[in-house]
């Protein structure tokens, strides 16, 4: 388990994170969110003892960092893809890495099969592909067995077949017993890999809840109906209080739930062919809790003739 407690990072003037507490739990993979500049790669650092909060604290399994007699039997984490020898093997690069904390030798080869990395184990690590060193990465966070794991942006720069690789394999620690704590811009990718969500901007808690509680609390739910008599059954919704949203097919209700509006249609003798329950996505709900976050949207340039999506950059307050 990992546990924050008001960590408050400042680099001179800046002040990169501020205040936050959060919580992330065994079990289930959480996802970290928010705005490039947020304080997400701060926050990491500091959990991990790379950096040292101005105030507050974090504890890995009820310990800092820095009290963990061998660090890796308790917490991996892939920062950085690329922190590797470049004329080093895979092998070598994780043969001196268990020898630091007292790894058994045989654990080398056991996660080096685990990332499928077995067949170029003895390839100096310059030469991989960026899928490659992500799973070089990765077998270095699982070379300790630990039951914390930490990943700031896995998927950066994969295919799809590693994308889901990665998505597949993260949950599979996850059900596993482990704490696995995910940092990622890709929140297409996060909706289907994160049960549970800490969602910061400006080095502040935005919200910590779970990815379906996020997603309704921010975006909201309507209700799409079709039927062949949608203007008896509109007609009956408004003077219920609905709020609709008409097509030529079907209708999109708001202010009202599945079961009141097939109660209403019921009474109006109203044949329903659909009911189904709309939810707005994981980028929506995003987008509407960190705007006030955000420096740069989404508009139009200067000289009003075309519409850029800018990228999402937080400044420190």
């Amino acid at each position: 388990m990992i546990e924050a407690h008001g960590l408050t990072k400042r680099y001179g003037k800046t002040l990169a994170v501020d205040d936050l507490s959060f919580s992330v739990s065994p079990g289930k993979v959480t996802g970290f969110l928010g705005p490039n500049g947020a304080g997400k790669s701060t926050t990491m650092r500091m959990i991990l003892g790379l950096d040292n909060p101005t105030a507050g604290h974090v504890r890995i399994a009820g310990k800092r960092y820095r009290e963990l007699r061998h660090p890796l039997r308790t917490v991996g984490a892939l920062l950085d893809a690329k922190w590797v020898h470049p004329n080093r093997s895979a092998r070598s690069h994780l043969a001196w890495m268990a020898k630091s904390n007292r790894i058994p030798t045989r654990r080398v080869d056991e996660v080096l099969e685990a990332v499928g990395l077995t067949s170029v184990a003895d390839r100096r690590a310059g030469g991989f592909s960026l899928g490659m060193s992500q799973r070089l990465g990765i077998a270095a966070a699982l070379l300790g067995d630990p039951e914390v794991l930490l990943f700031d942006e896995p998927v950066n720069g994969l295919d799809p077949e590693g994308i889901l690789w990665i998505r597949q394999f993260m949950q599979r620690l996850a059900r596993e017993g482990r704490t696995v704590f995910v940092s990622s811009h890709l929140l297409s990718e996060m909706a289907l890999t994160a049960s549970e969500l800490v969602v910061v901007g400006r080095g502040r808690l935005i919200a910590q809840s779970s990815t379906e509680e996020f997603v309704a609390r921010a975006s909201g739910s309507t209700v799409k109906v079709r039927s062949p008599q949608l203007d008896v059954l509109a007609k009956a919704l408004r003077a219920e209080g609905a709020e609709l949203t008409e097509t030529d097919d079907h209708l999109l209700v708001s202010g009202m739930d599945s079961p009141r509006i097939g109660e209403i249609a019921c009474q109006n003798a109203v044949v329903l062919h659909e009911l189904s329950q709309q939810r707005g996505s994981l980028e929506e709900a995003f987008m509407s809790i960190t705007g006030d976050a955000v420096e740069y949207h989404a508009g139009a340039e200067p000289d009003g003739t075309a519409d850029t999506a800018r990228a999402l950059t937080t400044t420190a307050p």
